[in-house]
């Protein structure tokens, strides 16, 4: 993770400068550009977006209900930011937006860790989820072999599980499903 020095509160027109193929970030007025991530972090944010793609997104041996995507870019007022997966119930965003980004906040996260990337995955991230009303944040971490499980609960965050190894969980909000946490590991 590289915080851009600069002079001035990062803006957008310095986001879309960020040279290809960095993944560019605004956080409190600060921007953050990092590179493609690995293949451990790629294996892991691909495996689950299909494990819970089908189900939840498509409907396909699970309730549905569900928009699920990989890398969607989030505009909260200056803040910008692009977890690896996020989920929208479809009560709340019935269509895709046509547009490259949203202002409508997900109702789950889910941030891959990488060695990079965890501080502030762990921090700025994570608090401009909470601000935003993001519901459900979750954490996968494909050289620890963790997935951590948390709610938000009165603003703040709640850990409600932890699962390590090949584990078979059932995690919020997409318990109706087993998930198998061997296939995220390669």
């Amino acid at each position: 993770m590289v915080a851009v020095a600069q002079q001035h509160r990062a803006t957008y027109d310095d986001l879309v400068r960020a040279p290809w193929p960095l993944v560019a970030e605004i956080i409190d007025g600060v921007l953050y550009t990092n590179p493609r991530p690995a293949f451990p972090h790629a294996s892991a944010s691909s495996v689950l977006g299909m494990d819970l793609g089908g189900p939840f997104d498509r409907g396909r041996g699970g309730p549905g209900g569900w928009i699920i995507r990989d890398e969607p870019e989030l505009h909260f007022g200056e803040d910008v930011v692009v977890p690896d997966i996020a989920g929208w119930r479809r009560e709340r965003m019935p269509k895709v937006p046509a547009t490259a980004f949203t202002e409508l906040a997900p109702d789950w996260v889910c941030e891959v860790i990488s060695p990079s990337t965890e501080k502030l995955d762990r921090t700025g991230k994570m608090d401009v989820y909470a601000r935003e009303g993001v519901r459900h944040l979750w954490f996968v971490d494909p050289i620890a072999r963790t997935l951590e499980v948390h709610r938000l609960q009165n603003g703040l965050w709640l850990r409600v599980a932890t699962y390590c190894d090949d584990a078979k969980v059932r995690a919020e909000p997409f318990d109706a499903i087993e998930l198998e946490l061997a296939a995220l590991w390669i």
